[in-house]
Parts: C-alpha cells; structure tokens; sequence
C-alpha cells in the first residue's frame, strides 16, 4: 500500500472540495475540528472521507465483488425511526449523504468497525468478534428473507423498547426545537423548498439555523418551524454533494439521488437541498440514547439486515442473486472481523495523529 498524507492534509483538501459544492458554515466546521479530535467515535463519524481512502489501500482483496446502492457512512449511529404513509413507526438506516456504489463488504466493514470502537469506549458490552458475527449473520439472514421492513408496531416489541428514549417525548423534541436560532441570512432557495414541504403549502414560518451531525457539520442546514392545526411541524433542507467516495477516487459525479436509497416517505431532493420531516420518532439514535438493558447481539444483527435491505432494494434479480452467492461463499465471520480490527488500526492512528495536531 502507499504511503497515506497525512490525515491533516486530507482533511484540508477533503473541505476545499467540499467548499466547491456550497458555501461552508465556518463556525459548524470549528465545531466539528474540536469534536474529531474528544474521541475517536466521533472522530469516525466525521470522516467517511479517509475512511474512502483507506478503504481504497487496505481493501484490495474487496474489489471484485458485487457492487451494490451502499449507504457508505454506515455505523452504529446511523440508524433511527420515522413515520411511514401509514402513520407506523418504522426502524432503519437514518441518513444517506454519503450513498453511492461500493462493493457490499464496505458498509458491513464499516459497521462492524464502528462496533469495535464502541467496544473500546465501554458503549457496547460484546466481544469484538462477537459483534462482528452478530452482523453479518443479520446481514446474511437480511439476503434470504429480505428487503423486509422493521415495523414497531404489532412487531419487533424488543426494537421498539430500544428506539424509545426520553429524548423522543414530544414535549422534549418540541422544546429543543423550540430553543433553535433564527437563522439571519438563510439561503432563499433552502427557504423556497422548505416553506413548500409544510404541509397545507406556504405558511407564516420560523426559519432557523440547526447544528446537527459529526459528517454533515459544516454544511448549510435550516428547519422551518410552523404551527398546523393545533401542533407544530418541522421540515430541515441540508445542502448536498457528492459521496466522499468520489472526492477519493478522483471521478467526477453528480449529488446522487438520495431519495431511492432512503425508505423514509418524506425525504426527498429538491435541487441543492435535502428536505426532509423532524418530529419526535423521526430521529437519529445515538449510543448514550440507548436503554441500559438491551440484547446488543440481537440489535446488531437487526442493523445487519437493515444493511441488506439497502443493497437489495434498488438491485435487479440478477444483481440479488449474485450478491448472495458471495456472501454464502464466505464462511464464517473471521475476514469480516479481521477487516474490522485492521481498519480500527487505521483509525486509531489518525486520531492521534490529528489529536497531536
């Protein structure tokens, strides 16, 4: 493998293209500089573009395999609940910013690597292999049986438990919401787009500014806030650009649709922005969010057939039947764990390193 630049390098070329798709929000990327160097958790949240890079010298044996609709940015934290047409509470991959074509094995890496790194942080009880084991059984079973949704309704009580915290009152919610800032030189098209996604059409509105995210910090985001028939609703608009992955490897690509890859009804693009709906069960979950008592295995395999349900639902037959016959042809879970172990390796050295920085 060749030598990699330095991580500070990296980072300063990384947000200098970035800078060519929007205008950065300096104070949010100050904020995020300090977040990346307090942990290292945090650290790989915000930098799915070295994880790009690294991927590319430290995975040379993944290259053949099947590409697929990958989420790219996928770890622990990157799963939540919304709310369906039908009004039921659905659980599932919460954000698709970084979602291009990888092969198959990158988001299960990435997943499991994350797993490792809440291990190490005391934020998950398992052993690493068995982590990584519980997610690619739930990916493989996810293969089989899938796509299938995670409803929590009738269903799934156990994952309903887990997605249910104090921060999801609505009382809670709506309070924070509350407490965000009027934005004072909000992007008139990000207005346009979302005072167009309230519902009943345009309406006399709060539009602020939100600080949200470890990747997408830095990046322009605005909610309105309105009042509709006696409670309130929120709709965010976050700037977009293409996947990391494509800073990395040096090809030219357009903001992907994110809209296909994402099972939540109301997320759509609409043309710079990102809209999409905040209400109480329709968040991200982080790790502190989670109740003390909890089936770790069970959730991680749950995260794993989630993963497959991204990779099957945009595939063709053929490309589905493919990508299970190599993953039946992998035995066991030790390539996957010892992939993880590697990549946390990777990880560790580039905190310190940008720590020392």
């Amino acid at each position: 493998m060749p030598a990699l630049r330095d991580i500070r390098a990296a980072t300063d070329d990384y947000e200098a293209w970035l800078g060519g798709h929007m205008r950065l929000v300096a104070a949010d990327l100050a904020l995020k500089h300090a977040r990346m160097r307090q942990a290292i958790f945090p650290f790989m949240r915000a930098t799915f573009y070295r994880w790009c890079e690294l991927w590319r010298g430290l995975a040379v044996s993944e290259r053949a395999l099947a590409r697929v609709a990958a989420v790219g940015d996928l770890h622990l934290e990157n799963f939540g609940t919304w709310r369906d047409l039908e009004g039921r509470l659905l659980w599932g991959i919460n954000d698709y910013d970084e979602a291009t074509t990888l092969v198959w094995s990158q988001d299960l890496v990435r997943l499991a690597t994350s797993a490792h790194l809440a291990i190490a942080d005391d934020h998950l009880a398992l052993r690493r292999r068995e982590a990584s084991a519980a997610i690619l059984d739930g990916y493989r079973e996810g293969l089989e049986r899938g796509p299938r949704t995670f409803a929590l309704e009738e269903h799934n009580g156990w994952l309903r438990r887990v997605a249910t915290s104090e921060l999801r009152d609505p009382v809670a919610f709506w309070n924070k919401m509350g407490a965000l800032r009027n934005a004072r030189d909000a992007d008139p098209e990000a207005v346009h787009v979302l005072l167009a996604a309230l519902p009943g059409g345009d309406r006399p509105a709060r539009i602020c500014r939100r600080v949200a995210g470890m990747g997408s910090l830095g990046r322009p985001r605005f909610v309105a806030l309105a009042e509709w028939r006696g409670g309130g609703v929120a709709r965010e608009a976050k700037a977009t650009a293409p996947s990391g992955w494509a800073w990395a490897s040096g090809v030219a690509a357009p903001p992907r649709a994110v809209v296909a890859t994402s099972a939540d009804p109301t997320v759509r693009r609409e043309g710079r922005w990102l809209v999409r709906r905040l209400a109480p069960h329709c968040t991200r979950i982080e790790l502190p969010d989670l109740p003390r008592e909890r089936d770790e295995e069970r959730l991680l395999a749950a995260m794993g057939f989630e993963t497959a349900n991204v990779h099957l639902r945009l595939a063709s037959p053929r490309a589905r039947e493919r990508l299970r016959r190599e993953a039946r042809a992998r035995d066991g879970s030790a390539w996957l764990n010892q992939l993880a172990k590697v990549f946390t390796d990777a990880l560790q050295r580039d905190w310190q390193q940008y720590r020392a920085g």
